[in-house]
């Protein structure tokens, strides 16, 4: 959970409703799916970049703004979001999306990083680009598009305001990692 401020453009069209719904839903709208920079207002260090999940509450601070030759109102709001902010070394579970010589494409939560060829298991692997798969050479393991993983965050740059800009890397190369099926197998033994 996180407070911050954020300016809300509330499109003319918007006027004629009741104005904190209207900068409410601006709000969410601008607000929700992206990355934010939340600054803290006491110390005003940048706290980092965090996915706004969803926006629970908005507050308009003081009148809105009007600027010359623009119909909108500007309109500063203080605003309270759910949030998300994966970390260097956190676990989280994925999917694999894609399969690629260099490497599979996994996805979680609203973010996709790459999983490199050389992270995915102690062995060497064969690439089967036409079933869209990686089959280790001597445990004969296979990893595919759809397979459920358990990665570890290895690298990390959310250097932009959109999730697709952002770059991860994962590693599936530590005990208690791997594809879930793999996992489940080894705890049964």
């Amino acid at each position: 959970m996180v407070e911050d401020k954020y300016i809300a453009r509330v499109p003319p069209e918007m006027l004629g409703e009741d104005y904190d719904v209207a900068v409410r839903e601006v709000t969410k709208r601008s607000l929700e799916g992206r990355l934010v920079d939340v600054i803290n207002e006491k110390t005003s260090q940048n706290e980092g970049k965090y996915l706004v999940i969803s926006v629970l509450y908005t507050e308009s601070i003081g009148e809105g703004t009007i600027v010359h030759g623009d119909g909108g109102v500007y309109q500063e709001v203080k605003y309270r979001a759910l949030v998300y902010y994966p970390e260097m070394q956190e676990i989280v579970d994925g999917e694999v999306v894609s399969v690629q010589k260099f490497g599979a494409f996994i996805k979680f939560s609203s973010f996709e990083g790459l999983l490199h060829i050389s992270q995915i298991m102690d062995d060497r692997i064969d690439i089967d680009l036409e079933n869209k798969r990686f089959i280790g050479k001597e445990t004969k393991r296979d990893l595919k598009v759809g397979d459920r993983v358990r990665v570890r965050i290895v690298a990390m740059n959310l250097a932009s305001s959109s999730i697709s800009d952002s770059k991860i890397g994962f590693t599936m190369k530590q005990v208690g990692l791997g594809k879930l099926d793999w996992l489940a197998k080894e705890a049964s033994q």
